[in-house]
């Protein structure tokens, strides 16, 4: 029998006398000179890796190196204070230009260095590395996209994980990595973006957007989003149903839009047709509309009014057809939107069955045949309840502002809009905190992005109707018509 001595195997220390023996598995202790070789050729292998992967970095350090060795270190001294008063003046002069190639890299490399700093910790404790033959498996840190207000960090998954683990711990993620929020983005397969919220580019609310001298009609700037960027909307092509309580600002967007698309109402390639059953919001601009379109107010006006538009949306139809398939809007037929501010008022608490009637065919044909022809339907309502607007999914684009309910949230923007961050019902009711605050779910992008709305005044509305439809044209109008 062979001999095995204690410093090979040794049972474990247990204070049970009558335990069945435990016992440990040998021990073969390195050589500490193979342990710093060892160590020596990793740090060469990687120095050298960083070298070849950064050729520019190391073309500069060698210049640096060569001009400090001939001229000495007051030449570069000097050098690097001529490269800080560059970088300065070029911030001041074309700040553009210093956010694209020193900024946004800079703070890229930051704030990655940050992520792995406390990825192995955030992972584990959030129990996202599973343990595999006895071996931790942590998800790989990617890129990371940074703005001043959001981070975009690409994660690829342990073979096995889905993002749906991810989206489960997300506040967890959010609070381990310092961020006010966090939601889970899908990216190609096997692969993550998790979307931390360092700063609340939402929190103040935004003055109106200035009057664009062009107008784009695929992206109407109304407001911000969540990342600083500007929220811009697109009409042409689409149907808009936006869904909020009571004083969530849904008019913000509304008049946002309207202001976005003034120059081209003027000249003539675009019109705006305003059925306000409240007779609150879409009247205090009604000049505007009177003179780019129409207005209405009654029910039995309103049903007209979509009901000619349908007519209108036909005839275009019959010329377009054989001939073109993309709307170009022109003097002659121009880009038509037809906004509905509380349809609800006129799809499912109308007394009168026969004008409810006519509303709704009026509205499901025209959000059925509009698009192609130049015509949008924006559409503004407090419950998303389906048996009060049974057509909302021929709405392809939507907005959900504060809403009383978490289920409504996945009403308005589609199934699994609330588990993807689309919380709602956590919109603060303080209109200095939460009016105009909302999530925006595109027909292109199942992911609903954090928007606000810039807040536009009465005095910007008067303004607005002064500068584009004043009281001396309106009469000329008038007369006109009346000649």
């Amino acid at each position: 029998m062979r001999n095995v001595t204690g410093e090979q195997f040794t049972q474990v220390d247990n204070p049970d006398p009558f335990a069945s023996p435990v016992w440990r598995s040998p021990v073969y202790r390195t050589p500490e000179a193979v342990i710093w070789i060892v160590q020596l050729l990793r740090a060469l292998f990687r120095l050298l890796r960083f070298a070849v992967r950064h050729p520019v970095l190391d073309a500069v350090c060698a210049g640096v190196a060569m001009l400090w060795i001939n001229a000495g270190w007051a030449v570069v001294a000097g050098l690097a204070g001529g490269v800080l008063a560059g970088l300065t003046l070029l911030r001041a002069i074309r700040p553009d230009c210093f956010a694209r190639f020193v900024g946004t890299p800079a703070r890229c490399r930051w704030r990655w260095w940050f992520y792995r700093r406390h990825w192995h910790a955030v992972m584990t404790i959030t129990r996202l590395a599973p343990a595999y033959q006895g071996r931790i498996m942590l998800p790989v840190l990617g890129r990371v996209a940074a703005t001043g207000f959001v981070d975009r960090v690409s994660v690829a998954l342990v073979s096995g994980q889905s993002p749906a683990d991810f989206a489960n711990r997300a506040e967890g993620l959010a609070h381990g990595f310092r961020a006010h929020l966090g939601r889970v983005r899908t990216n190609v397969p096997g692969t993550v973006v998790l979307e931390l919220v360092r700063r609340d580019a939402l929190a103040e609310p935004m003055p109106a957007l200035p009057v664009p001298h062009e107008v784009n009609l695929r992206a109407l700037p109304v407001g911000r989003c969540e990342d600083g960027s500007t929220f811009a909307v697109r009409l042409h092509g689409t149907h808009l149903l936006i869904a909020g309580a009571t004083g969530a600002g849904k008019g913000s967007y509304l008049w946002g839009m309207v202001r976005a698309m003034l120059p081209a109402m003027a000249d003539g390639l675009a019109c705006v047709n305003a059925c306000d059953p409240k007779l609150m919001e879409l009247a205090f601009g009604r000049a505007l509309f009177d003179r780019y379109g129409r207005y209405a107010a009654d029910a039995a006006d309103i049903a007209e009014l979509l009901e000619d538009a349908v007519s209108d949306m036909q005839l275009r139809a019959r010329l377009f057809a054989g001939r073109q398939r993309d709307h170009r809007p022109t003097s002659e037929y121009p880009f038509t939107v037809v906004i509905v501010d509380e349809i609800a008022f006129l799809t499912a608490y109308q007394a009168d069955r026969k004008l409810k009637d006519r509303t709704l065919a009026a509205l499901a044909t025209l959000t059925t045949q509009g698009r192609a022809v130049g015509y949008c339907v924006v559409a503004a309502l407090q419950d998303p309840r389906k048996e009060v607007l049974n057509i909302r999914n021929l709405f392809p684009d939507k907005i959900a502002l504060r809403l009383d309910e978490p289920g409504q949230a996945d009403m308005v923007l589609g199934d699994g809009a609330r588990d993807r961050g689309a919380r709602c019902e956590e919109i603060s009711s303080n209109p200095a905190v939460g009016a105009g605050v909302g999530f925006v779910r595109l027909e292109t992008d199942p992911d609903p992005v954090r928007v606000r709305a810039a807040y536009v005044s009465d005095e910007e509305i008067r303004a607005m109707a002064a500068a584009y439809a004043p009281p001396t044209a309106l009469r000329v109008l008038a007369g006109g018509e009346a000649g």
